[in-house]
């Protein structure tokens, strides 16, 4: 155990950060390589690939994601909000070379190779830090109404989508416009405009529907089984109705076999088919465990800033993990989004590696005089 009295930084850390969240977070990692050993062979021997193959190169991944997940929450708020923006630069630049050099895979460019390091997926690194600017962006509109702190931040949004869009992504604008709104939210917005920016999102999913064959594609399948291939989402579901309530145990699973996604968006349902849904009532808790101890944290901070900027990485964990469910469960269309620290994927654990180690150091203890000395530099 550390001092309360030892003067060093990694003691200064420990009494500091909030515990809870952190136990949390590892216990999602560990059971991340967990399940995945459940959910990574069978796509990888159907690939030609070794057993382990996933298994193996998440475990590396996940190496590098807890290194820069601890590194990322010794940070100051005001060392967060600079790494936000220049992760945000360089992420952004990215997500629109994409555009030009990306691999298109199934009609989408979202991926960019980088010689030896291979694939990445830049628009999973853009997330946490456009929740950072944009609560910054809301936060200084409210404590100084002389500069243009909201409109910088009604800026943001289109900057960020709309490189998204022309990719398609449709999962991530969509995730990524829901924090927004949320932060909006909580910054002050009138109900006149809640319902405003209701009627753009649903015009916006109307255009989507009429222009794009892939959105169309997705929803008529949702809302219709008969007017396509639902092969994925039905053995999604047939992975809960086999594995019951306590499961068929692990490595007994059969219908992960022929599950294509079955490592990545649909990780959830391998879980329900080998460990059962008390199980995967579990790994909700787990999740709803985070979300709620950091909105209580941004509920109780007096800094502007570091009360929009923890909701705001709150909101974009839990809904990320909302929405993967739900599609396991065929309560919405597929949206090809990863499961937190569960999924396999070397950008997505980067990713949530950086807002969790955001979301921590936002959330840790600081003297009132410490936080509010940040704020203003």
């Amino acid at each position: 155990m550390v001092s309360r009295a030892e003067p060093s930084l990694s003691g200064r850390w420990w009494w500091s950060i909030d515990r809870v969240i952190l136990g949390t977070l590892v216990a999602l990692m560990v059971s991340g390589v967990v399940l995945l050993m459940a959910g990574g062979p069978p796509v990888a021997e159907r690939l030609g690939l070794s057993t382990f193959h996933f298994v193996n190169r998440q475990a590396v991944y996940l190496l590098l994601a807890m290194t820069i997940f601890i590194g990322v929450s010794f940070m100051t708020p005001r060392q967060v909000r600079r790494a936000a923006l220049l992760i945000f630069t360089v992420s952004l630049a990215m997500v629109v070379a994409t555009l030009y050099l990306g691999v298109e895979v199934k009609g989408a460019r979202r991926w960019l190779t980088l010689g030896p390091l291979g694939s990445v997926q830049p628009s999973e690194f853009i997330k946490p830090a456009f929740v950072v600017l944009a609560a910054w962006a809301f936060a200084e509109g409210t404590r100084r109404p002389d500069l243009p702190g909201t409109i910088m931040a009604f800026l943001l949004l289109p900057l960020t989508i709309v490189p998204l869009v022309l990719q398609p992504d449709f999962g991530q604008t969509m995730l990524v416009t829901l924090v927004w709104c949320g932060l909006f939210f909580v910054a002050g917005l009138h109900w006149f405009w809640v319902l405003g920016l209701g009627g753009a999102g649903a015009f916006g999913i109307l255009i989507a529907y009429q222009l794009v064959p892939h959105v169309r594609a997705r929803i008529e399948r949702f809302m219709d089984k008969g007017s396509g291939d639902t092969f994925q989402i039905d053995t999604a579901l047939e992975s809960f109705a086999q594995g019951g309530w306590l499961g068929k145990g692990p490595g007994e699973g059969t219908v992960k076999r022929i599950l294509p996604d079955a490592h990545t968006d649909f990780i959830f349902a391998v879980t329900a088919e080998e460990f059962g849904i008390v199980v995967c009532i579990l790994l909700v808790a787990l999740f709803a465990v985070i979300v709620l101890r950091a909105l209580l944290n941004a509920q109780k901070a007096e800094d502007p800033f570091i009360r929009l900027a923890v909701t705001g990485l709150a909101l974009l964990f839990g809904i990320q993990a909302a929405i993967n469910m739900m599609v396991n469960l065929h309560m919405m269309p597929a949206k090809g989004m990863t499961l937190p620290f569960i999924s396999y994927g070397g950008s997505s654990l980067i990713s949530l590696a950086i807002g969790t180690g955001f979301l921590l150091a936002l959330t840790r203890k600081r003297p009132r005089a410490e936080g509010f000395g940040e704020y203003r530099r």
